[in-house]
């Protein structure tokens, strides 16, 4: 991706106090806050964990000089996959048992770089599944931060994407995650095998009637593995267009997992989730939230993790 930088008007800017770092394996985005709490600047590029890669020292003081601050020692908190086993260094994933509230006791210091710290990730393991999440962890502290809806304390939060996370929170602290893995298999079958001959070109417009077809079937109950030759076999049968296939797989995918959650809780959904994501990817959500009878309230990415950062960076 392109670098990107945005400045406050500097008549609104306090003096730096805290740097952020959303480190994905790809890419990655900082933030520069004064001791309010306030963004006073901010840059995105690819210079994720995959690319930095060895220079990870290297990669820290190109978003200080990138966001304007060189030269000022400031403290640094980094988040997402640059605290994984492939990282920077590895920070130990968190038991469920670790509240979010209490993550700024757990952030693990970079060695040899002062004031720099990682946050961990957290790990569930019971007697029939394991789990993993890193990075959310810090959105998910973020919404808690927020503090503007307390029953956000003991509801249900989904975070899509590559790896689209469902958390479970109660009293502060995750009770429960399960992790869907919906938009890397919507890449990969729509760009390798099979079904990406027959799904159409890559900038077809959505098809609302086909995305809701694909939520219908797995509402329906379908087998992953067999629905997804199913959506195969309506192209080449003629019985649905090549043109609809990407949206019937993304409803058939989406909503996979409103089901899959709804089976592994007794058949219940709660009434209302909040979603951590942007508009595009909420749209999908809320629309498939209606057919299953549920409530979606967005919360914006940024706004969720400079929340984080406050209160990661706030006095014990």
């Amino acid at each position: 991706m392109s670098a990107a930088s945005h400045f406050t008007d500097s008549a609104l800017r306090g003096p730096p106090a805290l740097i952020g770092i959303d480190w994905g394996t790809t890419n990655r985005r900082g933030y520069l806050l004064d001791a309010a709490g306030r963004c006073l600047a901010e840059h995105e590029d690819g210079d994720g964990m995959l690319a930095a890669r060895g220079r990870f020292d290297a990669a820290l003081q190109a978003m200080r000089a990138a966001l304007g601050v060189a030269d000022t020692p400031l403290p640094a908190i980094l988040s997402g996959m640059v605290g994984s086993a492939s990282g920077w260094i590895e920070a130990p994933y968190l038991d469920l048992a670790v509240p979010l509230t209490r993550l700024r006791e757990h952030l693990v210091p970079v060695p040899g770089v002062p004031d720099a710290v990682i946050v961990p990730g957290y790990c569930e393991r019971d007697p029939t599944a394991v789990d993993v999440m890193r990075g959310e962890e810090t959105q998910l502290l973020g919404v808690l931060a927020l503090d503007d809806d307390p029953g956000r304390r003991d509801g249900w939060c989904v975070l899509p994407g590559t790896h689209s996370k469902w958390v479970r929170l109660q009293h502060g602290a995750i009770a429960a995650f399960a992790t869907f893995m919906t938009g890397e298999l919507f890449a990969l079958l729509t760009q390798h095998g099979t079904l990406a001959a027959a799904s159409g070109a890559a900038h077809a417009p959505a098809v609302p009637a086909a995305f809701d077809a694909g939520l219908r079937a797995a509402r329906a109950g379908a087998v992953l593995s067999n629905a997804l030759f199913g959506c195969r076999a309506r192209v080449v049968s003629g019985a649905m267009p090549a043109s609809h296939a990407r949206s019937y797989l993304s409803g058939l995918l989406i909503g996979t997992e409103w089901q899959g959650l709804r089976q592994r809780h007794g058949g219940q959904l709660p009434p209302r989730i909040t979603l951590i994501g942007s508009p595009a990817l909420a749209e999908h959500y809320v629309t498939a939230g209606a057919a299953f009878g549920v409530e979606v309230v967005r919360l914006e990415p940024r706004t969720v993790y400079l929340a984080a950062l406050a209160a990661l960076r706030a006095p014990a």
